[in-house]
């Protein structure tokens, strides 16, 4: 079973949660965990779509974060997926964070409760 993690390295919550889902190992030892630095390894067109389909644009873009309040007035007006795919390429942390993806369930934000109820379903 693998889980993919992706955010930023120097992210406090992304630290947090890598650190919990390495004793969640302990827990499911056939639990192999990736992390993808949204920064250094771009994500590409589809899987921001595919994102966007499972999870909403509301629920993917941070629009409390720095990044977002950096944006002009015209970035922020997004009338579609496609402007949000376009967007989030463009400026990778404005993506809420961390997100996690195992077997096409997805986590956005760190909630240890939410994790280990999805790591149980994928166990059980």
């Amino acid at each position: 079973m693998q889980a993919t993690i992706y955010g930023i390295p120097n992210c406090d919550t992304v630290r947090k949660a890598r650190n919990w889902l390495e004793q969640a190992v302990q827990q499911y030892p056939q639990l192999q965990i990736v992390f993808h630095d949204v920064r250094s390894e771009p994500l590409s067109a589809a899987t921001l779509q595919q994102w966007l389909a499972h999870i909403g644009r509301d629920n993917l873009l941070n629009k409390r974060s720095t990044s977002w309040r950096q944006l002009s007035a015209a970035e922020q007006h997004i009338n579609s997926d496609q402007q949000a795919v376009e967007l989030l390429q463009r400026y990778p942390t404005l993506m809420k964070r961390p997100l996690l993806a195992i077997n096409g369930h997805y986590c956005v934000g760190f909630n240890a409760h939410q994790w280990q109820l999805v790591l149980d379903q994928q166990h059980g």
